[in-house]
C-alpha cells in the first residue's frame, strides 16, 4: 500500500537540503565482496558505550551486505575527500584501486579519510523501503587534520568559523 503524497514533499526536500551534514561511507563485507555506499545520515547514538547509527534505503545495492554482515565500517571524510564521497555515491567502481585494504572482521577499510571505526551491528529496523542500522564500536582510528566534508544543499562545502567564541 502506497501514500499519496503530502503536499509537503517539496517543502521536506527543501528543508533537508538547508540541514548540513557530515559526509560519512559505510562498508561491508559479504561473501568477500566489499561493498559500500556514502551517506549523510550518521549519527552518534551513545558513548557508554560507543554507538552509532545510519540510515539506508533498502533498495540500495549495499543493502544485502548491510543486511547479512555482522560487522561494518564508517569513515568520516574530510575536505580533501570529495572525489571519494562521488566515487561510492555516483559509481559502481568503489573498490577499484589500492585505496582501500581488508580491516578488523574483513570489513573494507578506506585509506586518508578523517578517520574510521568499524562497529558491530545490533540492530537493524525496518520501516517501510528504509532502515535505522544501530551498531556498537569495536574498533577504529583517527587520522587526517579533521577539517569535515559536508553536504549541503545539493553540493558539498566546508565549515566556516564563527567570530563568535563560548
Amino acid at each position: 500500500m502506497t501514500s499519496e503524497p503530502s503536499g509537503f514533499d517539496q517543502t521536506f526536500r527543501e528543508m533537508f537540503r538547508r540541514h548540513a551534514a557530515g559526509v560519512a561511507i559505510i562498508t561491508a563485507n559479504l561473501n568477500g565482496k566489499p561493498f559500500g555506499f556514502t551517506a549523510t545520515s550518521v549519527a552518534s547514538l551513545s558513548a557508554e558505550p560507543p554507538r552509532f547509527t545510519f540510515n539506508m534505503a533498502r533498495s540500495s545495492s549495499s543493502w544485502p551486505a548491510v543486511a547479512n554482515a555482522e560487522y561494518i565500517g564508517v569513515h568520516m571524510l574530510g575536505l580533501e575527500n570529495q572525489a571519494l564521497a562521488n566515487r561510492f555515491a555516483r559509481t559502481r567502481d568503489r573498490f577499484e584501486g589500492d585505496h582501500w585494504e581488508p580491516g578488523p572482521h574483513e570489513v573494507p577499510i578506506l585509506k586518508d579519510v578523517s578517520g574510521w571505526l568499524v562497529g558491530k551491528i545490533q540492530m537493524r529496523l525496518s520501516f517501510e523501503n528504509n532502515a535505522v542500522v544501530v551498531v556498537e564500536v569495536v574498533d577504529g582510528q583517527v587520522g587526517g587534520d579533521g577539517t569535515p566534508l559536508l553536504y549541503h544543499s545539493g553540493g558539498y562545502s566546508r565549515p566556516e568559523p564563527l567570530d563568535y567564541e563560548i
